[in-house]
């Protein structure tokens, strides 16, 4: 690919300067602008002609057939310079036909170089190819100064038709060696690009802003770049009046030009690309250009003008180019091939044939100085950037689509699911929803008072389901006072006991009856279900009213019911016994909160939810960490979240201290952010961003889960942009830290494995090692799952999802494409830090290339002092393991200082591991 391109390149640094040469000796500058329009007009014909052929037959046929067909034109060029008949009219055409050779060539290529490299190679390899572009610029320019003075004019002509056709077997071993087995792939982008092929080129690009914009760039940079190069060729004319030195003059200093853009190629624009990304690398030059129109201004002389042409002529051919390369890749292969064939020779064109038109108007027309279009060239270089920062986005929208289309995700499942809250549908969930509809329905109203919705939800109290009549019931605490009165007095008397006591909580805060007459009509009732529901009632009245409790005997009553149903084993009992156990927390009976702990183990789950309710309800300290352990059990873990709510804020103090001290299981841990998240307040944010720095993973992952719940619920919150980047870069750094004992670990299980010493600690050894790297492995994905909530909290979380999913699927374009847009939506800070590692992650788990991530490889004491000082205690127990079974003292060190550990497993095997070491020694 480099030769070829190096070839094209050298032929156009041959035959443009030698007809440019010809054609201002000839016909001078003036005429320059006519052959500007005959360009536009003819390319516009000859596109429309080149991508027939394109859809018709091969890029390898369409691409032959023109070399040989430029190759031929060049031959009979040189023949009629021979026999002195190069008329004007001749001068045009061959004008044109270097024009139409100058972007016809380079574009095949490129759009060969498109489909022979995928995105993550084209940004390691454009620039080492347009290393030979440059090259051939280079090689081609001091090639025609030589060959003219030395020779003469038709010798280098006849040289540029030779090498032409040069090109031709090597376009077919590359075909060959990489567009052949890209066939199937090929095949499948057609399958979803087909639709796209039936439009027109024009009209494609007009229903893609991406390629608008990259159209209307292309179309600025070519105007400006004409205009440029009329002020050169102009002021060189005029300085220069013998033909062969002005070819030689334009040969020396196009050649200088690309010597320049070598040196940037080679030494920059890896670089700058990597920092700076696409859309900003494509801004460098406009601004070098504006900056130099500025300085010619002031002094209007050669000298500048050589300055400015020297900066189109060098970054447009090595940053700009890269940039502009780079920047069509997210687009779909076969219709970027149509596309920039397009932009490249018809967009290409026709500013050509604009800049010559406006230039006629200006130099013809208004008789204006050459100097005066520098202010035209300004005009276009600033609409030039504003395009550019309009490609940014469509360029990342690009992304988003073609990852999502190598993902083959149909446009129904990648439609968001929400809940549509129009009141017509509310009403028909409402009306003819299921129970577990109604529910979440419901759940929603209560947070949205949503009063056109009353009478829908009055009439749930016809309901079958207890549990939908009572939800209902709480739904009327957001309406009129006394809302469905009459309504709930025949509820009281079902046997449902949440509904009854719902109804009856209801009617004693809604209704004209007075405390004292409600508690008479309904403790002493002789449904049991109603006593017990009103004996609740009572219990919440009394926390504010002590009189009303000592007047209808709450505390004795309570005293009774406990002895009752302490004995008694019966579903009928469960019921009152879970009614009771929240009518004793609601009374704050401190006596009875072992009867509370007791249930916390009973084995009717039903109970047990309604202990551990009654726990949260109580508040109290000695219920703390029983609740923490049913965090472990799914069925629980709701109602625990919400009893420990319920004991307020300082729950979130109590988990900090908890956290520090290491000494809570994983399997708690990692629900601990639930609750602290829960409380939806800037300290929850501020204590959650402060668990990222935990030494264990499990809680760190879930910290950031709940930072980004709560960033997604509470936008009032404020989320430090800043010190989630910090957060970014120490996961990273913890990230990398992993792999380097992964492959430390490895790195010793391999050697050991080829020695043959007899060792026999060396099964127990592997085994330990081998566990020790899967625990590793299992929290390195963990590491990387924080890594991406982290950075859904600084860039848009729903590129960060796809990203994410498009690194994790089987489909190797849609993981490339990940990276590459990875690559250009980080900053650079944050893409020296994570890139690498994702990119390592990639290559390594689906086996595409060998990874370039440099791993440091640990001595195994290094590697397991790292790890029990810096991880949590699943990889210090797995570490105490390994060195047990190693039995070397050179570890008694490292188990010294974890015997001092604060979580008191750690320290048993820390102390069992020191034995078995001291031991070994005295034998």
């Amino acid at each position: 690919m480099q030769l070829y391109i190096f070839i094209i390149i050298t032929v156009l640094l041959i035959v443009k300067p030698t007809i440019n040469a010809l054609f201002l000796s000839k016909l001078g500058a003036d005429n320059l602008p006519y052959g500007y329009l005959l360009v536009a007009v003819v390319a516009v014909i000859a596109s429309f002609f080149y991508n027939r052929a394109i859809q018709k037959f091969s890029l390898l046929k369409v691409t032959t057939t023109s070399l040989v067909i430029f190759s031929l034109a060049f031959m009979s060029l040189a023949i009629i310079i021979n026999y002195s008949f190069l008329k004007d009219w001749l001068l045009y055409i061959y004008y044109l036909g270097v024009s139409l050779f100058a972007v016809m060539a380079t574009s095949q290529f490129w759009v060969l170089a498109n489909m022979v490299f995928n995105a993550r190679e084209a940004k390691r390899l454009f620039g080492f190819i347009g290393a030979g572009a440059i090259a051939g610029g280079v090689f081609g320019g001091y090639l025609t100064s030589v060959v003219v003075s030395s020779f003469g004019t038709k010798e280098v002509i006849i040289l540029a038709a030779v090498l032409i056709l040069s090109c031709i077997p090597i376009l077919n071993k590359i075909w060959k060696l990489r567009i052949y087995k890209l066939n199937s792939y090929i095949r499948v982008q057609r399958k979803h690009t087909d639709e796209g092929l039936e439009q027109s080129s024009f009209k494609i690009i007009l229903l893609s802003k991406h390629l608008s914009y990259l159209a209307l760039i292309t179309g600025i940079s070519v105007i400006v770049a004409k205009l440029v190069d009329f002020q050169f060729s102009d002021f060189a004319n005029k300085a220069i009046s013998d033909p062969e030195e002005l070819a030689s003059f334009f040969g020396f200093w196009f050649s200088t030009f690309n010597v320049i853009a070598l040196t940037i190629q080679l030494f920059l624009t890896n670089r700058v690309l990597s920092k700076l990304g696409v859309a900003s690398t494509l801004l460098i030059l406009p601004c070098i250009i504006a900056l130099g129109s500025l300085l010619f201004l002031t002094f209007p002389e050669l000298w500048v003008l050589v300055i400015i042409k020297g900066v189109d002529g060098s970054f447009k051919q090595s940053l700009n180019k890269a940039a502009i390369e780079l920047s069509i890749m997210p687009i779909p292969l076969q219709i970027k091939n149509q596309a920039k064939s397009y932009i490249d020779v018809a967009v290409d064109s026709i500013a050509t044939g604009i800049a010559g038109f406006m230039l006629i108007f200006l130099i013809r027309r208004l008789d204006l100085d050459t100097s005066y279009i520098t202010i035209i060239i300004l005009l276009f270089v600033f609409i030039w950037i504003i395009l550019i920062y309009k490609l940014r986005e469509a360029y990342f929208e690009s992304f988003r689509v073609n990852i999502q289309r190598t993902l083959a995700v149909s446009r129904d499942s990648t439609t968001s699911s929400k809940f549509e809250n129009t009141l017509k549908t509310a009403r028909k969930i409402l009306n003819e929803g299921q129970e577990s509809e109604i529910l979440n329905l419901l759940d929603y109203v209560k947070s949205n008072n949503l009063k056109a919705l009353k009478p829908s939800i009055i009439g749930l109290l016809n309901h079958p389901s207890n549990k939908v009549k009572a939800a209902a019931i709480k739904q009327f605490y957001l309406y009129d006072k006394g809302t469905a009165l009459k309504n709930l007095e025949p509820l009281v008397y079902s046997e449902d006991a949440e509904l009854v006591y719902t109804a009856l909580e209801y009617i004693l805060n809604h209704s004209s009856i007075k405390e004292h007459e409600f508690f008479k009509v309904y403790l002493d009732h002789e449904s049991i279900t109603i006593a017990n529901a009103a004996l609740l009632c009572l219990a919440k009245e009394a926390s504010s009213n002590q009189k009303l409790a000592l007047q209808f005997g709450l505390y004795n009553r309570i005293e009774s019911q406990v002895a009752l149903l302490s004995n008694s084993a019966t579903i009928d009992s469960d019921i009152a016994l879970a009614e009771l156990l929240i009518t004793i927390a609601e009374s704050r009976m401190s006596k009875h909160y072992d009867f509370i702990n007791q249930h916390l183990r009973h084995s009717n789950p039903y109970v047990v939810k309604h202990a551990i309710k009654a726990a949260g309800i109580t508040s109290s300290d000695a219920f703390i960490d029983p609740l923490f352990y049913f965090l472990i059990e799914k069925t629980h873990r709701k109602q625990a979240v919400k009893a420990l709510k319920t004991f307020g804020i300082k729950i979130i103090d109590y988990i900090v201290q908890l956290e520090k001290s290491d000494v809570i299981s994983s399997q708690v841990a990692q629900h601990l952010p639930k609750i602290i998240s829960a409380f939806k307040t800037q300290k929850a944010v501020n204590v959650l961003l402060k668990f990222q720095k935990s030494k264990d993973i499990v809680i760190r992952l879930a910290a950031s889960r709940s930072l980004k719940k709560l960033e997604n619920s509470s936008p009032k919150l404020y989320f430090s942009k800043r010190l989630f980047r910090n957060r970014i870069i120490a996961e990273s750094a913890y990230y990398k830290r992993t792999l380097d004992a992964i492959a430390s670990l490895q790195h010793i299980i391999n050697l050991e494995l080829i020695e043959t010493k007899s060792n026999p600690n060396a099964t127990d050894l592997l085994i330990k090692r081998q566990d020790l790297i899967e625990i590793l492995e299992e929290q390195s994905e963990d590491s990387l799952k924080c890594l991406f909530n982290l950075l859904s909290l600084v860039y848009e979380e729903s590129d960060i999802e796809i990203t994410y999913a498009a690194l994790l699927s089987d489909v190797k374009e849609a993981r490339i494409n990940a990276l590459e847009f990875l690559d250009n939506l980080l900053q650079n800070q944050l893409k020296q830090s994570v890139l690498p590692l994702i990119e390592h992650y990639v290559l390594t788990s689906n086996e595409i290339d060998s990874s370039t991530l440099e791993l440091q490889l640990m001595s195994e004491i290094n590697c397991l002092k790292m790890l029990t000082k810096n991880r949590g205690k699943k990889i210090k127990l797995a570490a105490i393991g390994l060195i047990k079974a190693s039995r070397d003292t050179k570890y008694l060190s490292v188990l010294n200082k974890l015997k001092k550990h604060q979580n008191k497993d750690i320290v048993f095997f820390a102390l069992d591991a020191l034995n078995t070491l001291k031991n070994k020694n005295v034998a």
